[in-house]
């Protein structure tokens, strides 16, 4: 009995305990599932869903691979705001970064009169001091300023090659930009002239390798005019200028607006360039102007600061002088006025004395009238056969008494002027000096006058009447690189396109004749760059027709060659199936679609790019930034654990 009473006791014990355990296990069991639902509710409202939660008692572990080591660090400050962080168990990884793009190679070379200066990015395994030594060759040794910088990293493709050609051509470059990248060059150039412009294009597109684009701005700088010059004349036929200059196009469109105040006929020109002898010169020139037009008839002429107003036999003093008046209060200063008033001849005369010479357009010069002595005979002689060769001038002038002082500069200045002209006629008088003829230069008149000014002096008149021919051209020159283009075009559209045979690269015979025909419109064109295009339909694999369309643009390019057609400057590449003009869905499609185009290459400027070690060090300090933004977002912990991770973590 007593036995069973202690058995019902240690059963009851017993029975405690276990439903004891029981309920431990289950509230142990339910406080982990809460504290994961809430710290994983925690780090997907914070953005870090990458993160697993797994609850062991009262440890809380985070497994999982973050992006970045800031969203690591921010997960697990997030997960010690939800739980005491010293019961964060960390386990996660981050994912590897990614490997640093490498940095754009480049340089840009500066060359003017003072020397060479290079700069920008370039790979560690280019020569450095070979190039330097290249670029001293061009300007000198000690005027190459070596401002490169390099980084290790690959050679990228045609690096090599734009390098040599850039070397090539800063040798006729003497004022000059090149920038230089992988396959690519940009040129900007300075010519003395539009005919060296001209060349050093040719040349330049004549010489640039195959597969390297280029991309090239000449310019010739401003004309030096000197003196600088205007005369403005009325008459009888209305108002026109012998000769207008101007410093700016704000300048040109003051003094064109000017003249056709004064009468001036439409579509006047008025050059710009340099050499003005004040700020002021539109003001000064519209003032004058004005004054002309007031008078009703005369010439103003200004080279320089030196101003002289004509003013015709027709107009009164009264009038003169007030015009005169007002013109000399009105003019900037540093402005000379010089005003005439032209007086009529007096009755009884037999007329001045006076010489001519004329200019045929063979080029055959005859001398006539007055000189004033045999020195100047000679002289005259002696000028105009240095100027126009000794077997074409026939002297025909006599010597005379009671001749101006001056006239042996007037006769001499004629000639000189007269040699401008492709033909015409010069009369040289005491009072007046005439020129007439064509030229072949368009601001021939305008040379002329500034000449005239020059040589004869203030208050001196003259006359010019020029007319501007322009000068033949050669048949390469008439034809431009877009009418060579639309006339192969044409050709292939009228003729038959270029038809290979099945499968291959070999022309067909019936397709020679558009190559012949196509070969004569290119020999005309002369140094144009061209690109020979191959195009296939989409029937078969596209690797081969990538490869077909290949060579069959270069099967193209050889038939040239053979017919002695100039190809440096062509290139042939082949596009395959990837620019279809039909559809591939039907034979004529198909059809249309194999074809060859000819096509002009037109290299497109790029923007500028950083070309320095900075590109390298920005972008590493803009991931940097990117992290640390992440970082800052984390909300800050008062666990020195979790100081720590931050300070890691930065």
């Amino acid at each position: 009995m007593r036995f069973t009473k202690v058995f019902i006791v240690l059963a009851t014990f017993a029975l405690a305990a276990c439903a004891c355990l029981a309920a431990a296990g289950v509230m142990a069991t339910g406080v982990e599932r809460t504290t994961e639902i809430e710290v994983r509710t925690a780090l997907d409202t914070q953005g870090n869903d990458w993160a697993e939660v797994q609850a062991d008692g009262l440890r809380v572990i985070l497994t999982g691979t973050a992006p970045t080591e800031a969203r690591r660090f921010q997960a697990i400050s997030r997960a010690g705001q939800i739980v005491d962080a010293a019961r964060v168990i960390d386990q996660t990884d981050v994912a590897p970064t990614q490997d640093i793009a490498p940095p754009r190679f480049s340089a840009e070379i500066l060359r003017n009169e003072s020397g060479l200066s290079v700069s920008g990015l370039i790979p560690t395994s280019t020569d450095r001091a070979a190039l330097i030594e290249r670029l001293e060759k061009i300007a000198a040794p000690g005027q190459v300023s070596d401002l490169l910088q390099t980084a290790n990293h690959p050679v990228p493709e045609g690096w090599d090659a734009a390098i040599d050609f850039t070397i090539t051509a800063l040798r006729d470059l003497p004022r000059s930009k090149i920038s230089v990248d992988a396959g690519r060059i940009e040129i900007t150039a300075i010519a003395a002239s539009r005919e060296e412009k001209a060349k050093m294009e040719r040349a330049l597109n004549r010489a640039v390798p195959e597969g390297l684009k280029m991309a090239l701005q000449v310019s010739a700088p401003r004309p030096v005019i000197t003196p600088f010059t205007l005369r403005y004349i009325i008459d009888d036929t209305g108002g026109r200028f012998d000769a207008c200059s101007a410093d700016t196009e704000q300048a040109r469109a003051r003094i064109l607006a000017a003249a056709a105040g004064a009468g001036g006929q439409a579509g006047a020109q008025c050059r710009i360039g340099l050499g003005v002898p004040s700020p002021a010169w539109a003001e000064a020139v519209a003032q004058a102007l004005a004054a002309l037009r007031d008078l009703g008839a005369g010439s103003v002429t200004f080279a320089d600061a030196d101003v002289t107003l004509v003013a015709a036999e027709t107009v009164s003093t009264e009038a003169f002088d007030r015009v005169v008046g007002e013109l000399e209060a009105a003019l900037p200063p540093v402005f000379s006025l010089h005003p005439v008033l032209t007086r009529p001849a007096e009755a009884g005369t037999d007329g001045p004395p006076e010489f001519t010479a004329t200019l045929s357009p063979e080029g055959l010069v005859q001398l006539r009238g007055r000189l004033s002595d045999d020195n100047l005979q000679m002289m005259a002689d002696a000028y105009a056969r240095a100027r126009f060769g000794a077997s074409a001038v026939h002297s025909a002038a006599r010597t005379a008494d009671n001749l101006p002082s001056d006239w042996p500069v007037r006769v001499l200045a004629g000639l000189e002027a007269l040699s401008q002209l492709s033909n015409g006629a010069v009369t040289v008088k005491p009072d007046e000096l005439t020129l007439h003829g064509t030229a072949t230069r368009e601001d021939a008149q305008a040379d002329i006058a500034g000449l005239l000014a020059k040589r004869l002096g203030e208050a001196e008149t003259f006359d010019l009447s020029i007319a501007y021919k322009a000068p033949p051209l050669p048949q390469a020159d008439i034809v431009t690189p877009e009418m060579c283009e639309a006339e192969i075009a044409e050709v292939q559209r009228t003729s038959g396109k270029i038809t290979f045979e099945p499968g291959s690269a070999t022309i067909a015979a019936e397709s020679l004749d558009t190559m012949n025909a196509i070969a004569e419109i290119l020999d005309i064109c002369g140094d144009i760059r061209v690109e020979i295009q191959g195009h296939t339909d989409s029937q078969g694999r596209e690797s081969m027709n990538q490869q077909l369309s290949q060579d069959r643009a270069q099967s193209v390019l050889n038939e040239l060659r053979a017919r002695r057609i100039l190809t440096a400057s062509y290139t042939a590449r082949g596009y395959g199936e990837a620019n279809p003009i039909a559809t591939n869905k039907t034979e004529d499609g198909r059809e249309a679609n194999r074809r060859i185009e000819f096509r002009l290459i037109r290299p497109q400027t790029t923007p500028e790019r950083t070309s320095t070690l900075d590109a390298v060090a920005q972008q590493l300090q803009s991931d940097s930034t990117d992290d640390a933004a992440a970082s800052d977002d984390a909300p800050e912990t008062g666990s020195e654990d979790e100081a720590t991770e931050g300070a890691a973590s930065e």
